[in-house]
Order: C-alpha cells, then sequence, then structure tokens
C-alpha cells in the first residue's frame, strides 16, 4: 500500500518550460494506476491513448469469447480498499464487456478522464540532452515536452496480420482480431475462414461455430490448451472474496506467476504414478490455470517429467474429439505442455465435433493466396463469406519498436533492440534516460498476472521518480555493465527452462514478423519468479539505484 497523500505531495516538482513533467503513453491497466499514483502526488501528468476510449486491450480485443484467463478477483487493482469494496466480479472469468466497464468505472472513480487525452497516436518521442527532457510527437501533429516517459502500452498490442498474397482482393468481410469489426449477423448462416490457433482463435472458435453456417478453421501449429471451467459467481460468494481480499493478494505475490496457483516442489519421481494421475485429474477439472501452474515445478525443466504431463494431456485432447485424425492433428508435436503460455478454452475442441467445422491442415494443404471468393490452398480454393485473422501480435517488444525512439545521440530503440532486447531489470534502457517502462520486456510483469506484476513495475517507477524529485535530480540512465548483466541472468534462466525450445511469444516467435522467426530467440521474458524479481529490485532501490547513473 501507498504512503499517505501529504507525505507523497512534498515530492511535486516545478515542470517549467516543460508541457508536463510525466508523460504516460497508453491507457490501459498500466497506464491507468501510472496517472493514479501521479495524481496522488500531485504531479502534472497526462495520459495520451491511441484508442477513443480508455481499457487498453479491453478496449480493442472485443471479439467473441474474450475474457480472463486470470481468476477476475486477481486482476483487480489492489490499491483502494474502497474500489474492491465496491466492484462486483460475475463471472470467475471474466469477459471483456465486463472487464471494459471496470477500467472505465474505475477511471472515473478517481475522476482520472481529464489527465486522459484520447485518440492520440504517439508515433515517436526524441530524448533532449540539453534539456533532461523528451519530446512527444503526436498524431495530430503536436510535439509535448515531458521529464518522464513512463511506457505502458502493453505486451500484446501490436497485431500481426498475414503477408499472403491477395489479401485486399477477398469481396466478403473480414477482421483482424485485435481491432474485430464483426457484427453477429456477419458471420451467422454464413461460410467462414478463421485463421490462427493461438488463444485469439481457441477462445474465438466455439462461439463462432454456434450459429456459423460452415465454419473452417486454419491451423499450422496447434497449441496445448486446458479448459478454463468458468463459472459465474453469486452475491454470496463475492462478499466471501471481499472479505478475503488481502488473503488472496498475500498468496498471489507468494507465487512466482502472481496467480492464486503454486507449483508442487515435490520432486517428480519421487511422488507415485498413481498420485501424480491424480493430482492431474483434479487439476483439469479445477479453474485456471492450476493444470500448469499448480503442477510439479519439474514439468517445466525436466524432458522426461514434461514428456509424461504432455500424453496425459494428448489422451484429454483424444476423448474429446470424435475423430481420431483431427484429434492426432490437435496434438502438438512440436513442444511440450506449458513450456509456453497455455491458452484456456471451453469447448474449443467439441466445436470439431460439429459437423459444420472443418479442419484446415496447413502443414499438409498451405494457403497459398487469398482470392475474391475465399481462401486457395494447395488443395483447391475453399470459397468463404467471411474471414477472420486470429495471427496474433509482435510480443512484448513489438509496441516499444513500432513507435521511433531515440534516445542518447539519436539511438533509435529498434536498433538497440536488433538482436533482442537488453534491459535494466526489464524497466528501463541504457541510453534512454528518464524512459520508464513497468511491463516492459525482461520484466516478471511480461510473465506474471498482469495486474499484479504492473502494480509492482508502476510503484517501482514512482519510487524512482520521487527519488529523483526529493533530491533535485533531472537526469537518470541505466549503465550499460548493469543491463549487461541483467540480460546475463535472464538468459541463464532461458537455460533451466523447457521453454527455450518452443516457438512461442516467451522465446520472441512470430513467423509474420521479420527476425522474429523460427530458430531465433529473443529473451523477452523473466523466469525467475515475481518474488525474486521483487527482492532484487527492492534491494537495488534500498541500495540508492546502483546500477542507474544520475544527474
Amino acid at each position: 500500500m501507498t504512503t499517505t497523500h501529504a507525505q507523497q505531495r512534498s515530492a511535486r516538482p516545478e515542470s517549467a518550460d516543460l508541457d508536463h513533467e510525466v508523460i504516460i503513453v497508453g491507457a490501459g491497466v498500466c497506464g491507468i494506476y501510472q496517472l493514479y499514483r501521479m495524481r496522488e502526488l500531485g504531479i502534472d501528468a497526462t495520459i495520451l491513448e491511441a484508442a477513443p476510449e480508455v481499457g487498453g486491450t479491453w478496449y480493442w480485443n472485443r471479439y467473441p469469447g474474450a475474457r480472463f484467463d486470470s481468476e477476475s478477483v486477481t486482476y483487480s487493482y489492489s490499491f483502494s480498499d474502497e474500489l474492491l469494496q465496491e466492484w462486483d466480479w460475475k463471472e470467475r472469468f471474466s469477459g471483456q464487456p465486463e472487464n471494459l466497464r471496470y477500467l472505465q468505472y474505475v477511471v472515473d472513480k478517481f475522476d482520472l478522464r481529464r489527465d486522459i487525452q484520447l485518440g492520440v497516436n504517439v508515433d515517436g518521442m526524441t530524448w533532449r540532452e540539453d534539456s533532461h527532457s523528451w519530446a512527444v510527437r503526436t498524431s495530430d501533429g503536436r510535439e509535448l515536452t515531458s521529464r518522464f516517459v513512463v511506457l505502458g502500452i502493453g505486451l500484446l498490442s501490436v497485431p500481426t496480420p498475414p503477408s499472403y498474397p491477395g489479401l485486399d482482393t477477398f469481396a466478403g468481410k473480414s477482421s483482424h482480431t485485435f481491432d474485430f469489426s464483426l457484427r453477429p449477423e456477419d458471420w451467422e448462416g454464413k461460410r467462414v475462414g478463421v485463421i490462427g490457433a493461438g488463444a485469439t482463435s481457441i477462445q474465438l472458435v466455439p462461439e463462432i461455430a454456434k450459429t456459423a453456417g460452415e465454419l473452417h478453421v486454419f491451423i499450422r501449429r496447434p497449441n496445448w490448451i486446458a479448459p478454463l471451467n468458468n463459472s459465474e459467481i453469486s452475491p454470496e460468494e463475492m462478499a466471501e472474496l471481499k472479505s478475503r481480499y488481502t488473503e488472496i493478494f498475500e498468496a498471489c505475490a507468494k507465487t512466482p506467476g502472481g496467480f492464486v496457483h503454486d507449483p508442487d516442489r515435490r520432486p517428480f519421481f519421487e511422488v507415485p504414478r498413481e498420485e501424480r494421475l491424480a493430482l492431474w485429474e483434479r487439476l483439469y477439472t479445477e479453474p485456471g490455470f492450476g493444470i500448469w501452474l499448480a503442477n510439479f515445478r519439474d514439468t517445466f525443466m525436466n524432458e522426461e517429467a514434461n514428456a509424461e504431463l504432455s500424453e496425459f494431456m494428448a489422451d484429454k485432447i483424444r476423448g474429446r474429439i470424435d475423430d481420431p485424425e483431427v484429434a492426432d492433428f490437435l496434438v502438438p508435436k512440436d513442444h511440450g505442455f506449458g513450456v509456453q503460455r497455455v491458452p484456456m478454452e471451453t469447448n474449443y475442441l467439441e466445436a470439431f465435433n460439429r459437423d459444420t467445422v472443418h479442419l484446415v491442415n496447413l502443414q499438409k494443404t498451405p494457403i497459398q493466396r487469398i482470392t475474391p471468393t475465399g481462401i486457395e490452398t494447395t488443395d483447391g480454393e475453399i470459397e468463404l463469406d467471411v474471414i477472420i485473422y486470429a495471427t496474433g501480435f509482435d510480443a512484448v517488444t513489438g509496441a516499444y519498436e513500432r513507435m521511433d525512439i531515440r534516445g542518447v545521440d539519436g539511438l533509435q530503440l529498434k536498433d538497440a533492440w536488433a538482436d533482442g532486447p537488453v534491459t535494466y531489470f526489464g524497466l528501463e534502457v541504457p541510453g534512454f534516460p528518464n524512459m520508464l517502462m513497468p511491463t516492459g520486456p525482461q520484466s516478471a510483469s511480461a510473465s506474471t498476472n498482469f495486474p499484479r506484476g504492473i502494480e509492482y513495475g508502476v510503484d517501482w517507477a514512482t519510487d524512482l521518480m520521487k527519488h529523483m524529485w526529493d533530491k533535485g535530480l533531472t537526469r537518470e540512465e541505466p549503465t550499460r555493465e548493469a543491463a549487461e548483466a541483467w540480460d546475463a541472468h535472464v538468459k541463464e534462466l532461458y537455460g533451466f527452462m523447457l521453454m527455450r525450445k518452443a516457438q512461442g511469444w516467451f522465446t520472441g516467435y512470430n513467423s509474420n514478423v521479420a527476425g522474429h522467426e523460427k530458430g531465433t530467440i529473443r529473451y523477452v521474458v523473466y523466469n525467475g519468479g515475481a518474488p525474486k524479481f521483487r527482492r532484487l529490485t527492492t534491494e537495488e532501490a534500498d541500495a540508492g539505484y546502483p546500477g542507474l547513473t544520475f544527474g
């Protein structure tokens, strides 16, 4: 919890000759909380948000089936007891419309809108060494200046449309899931194609399958999945959960992933196989990530243990699909269960049991082009009325590299990260002074329950700025040595994890992004767990930030 309002206002700096002391980019979960902390301190801060409304990912991702895979109560902000007691979650894993309402409610409750500029995209920003400030260029032609920039731009906020020939020739309706523009009447009774097999497609397909006339699901690389086991939260249960918020957040703080699920630390092969199977059967029927995150820790690191768990999950897939050929294809062959983020599903596998749903195996019949009337594979054309692109994101680093960010001596961030990000605790970058990333690559926020991670990241960034305001400092920058030491630590942790062999966004893989193809590892997440991350970064702050230089 934060210190008192009166204590914090004493740190208020003067912002002479600057438009703002702090510019925050993004009005999602991170940016909203960062603005709250700045308002609490009495700091002149503004948010620049490209969307016409607040919400971040929960504004943009409006496709059918979009919802939390974190338990709703663990996604709640923890900074206000009053807010916690006012808001009632309706489902254990809340859907997109309610999630957006929640964030709008927070913004309005704390009167944050007056410092949020909507419909303003940040095209680029340039560090000005002479004045120790940033010049931020916006899509409406302005240049705004600030002492600090806080980037709350999200991990999955840059969609990657496919690059098939003929995309612009399709005469029907089409949309990427990120900025979903279709209505139910657009696919009801129609011939629909969905391209993709990631978490978005896995949430989307069961919903489209309910009313589409024919649904073709184009899959090149299937993912492991696990049942979400969602349910409604009764008023009585919500009241009981409200009484335990402190306990719930304390439990999240102790787990590596910031969820309520803590790994089983018993040595895998010292537990009898019958007991292992019984644990898996129980976890498979429980809500949320338990089958992944409450499983044996060895399954993340030991190939033999992971293979046994993977076979258990493969049997579950085969047991829920009628067609053995379809079932066999949907069992991943190129990675084991849980070595990359596991998509959670509701009736995804059962959708393939419908007569109207057809799997298109892109390993056998790759897509050649998009045509005016459908999708052409090597096996011929499939005529469609609607195409939905669930082709994922330029994850973790994409939103940073999309902007023209230029630091000391004009160094472009995209160039600095050409071979992968090198950061100071994932929170800052050498060569880019006064630029803070509460959810940056190589931070714990990139691999944990997002709100739990961002609250810590925002608090750390806020404490650093307050440290500087208290001491009259105007410039800070991580040393190259400190960043390289953190990068080496991040890479060392990958060496223990089976995820290093996976082709997912934890390793920076995306076939639609140049330089992110198979075989190229980008070390973008921190695998040491949130408790260790907090300990290391807190020690750094308590020691006076030895990895930073101040001016």
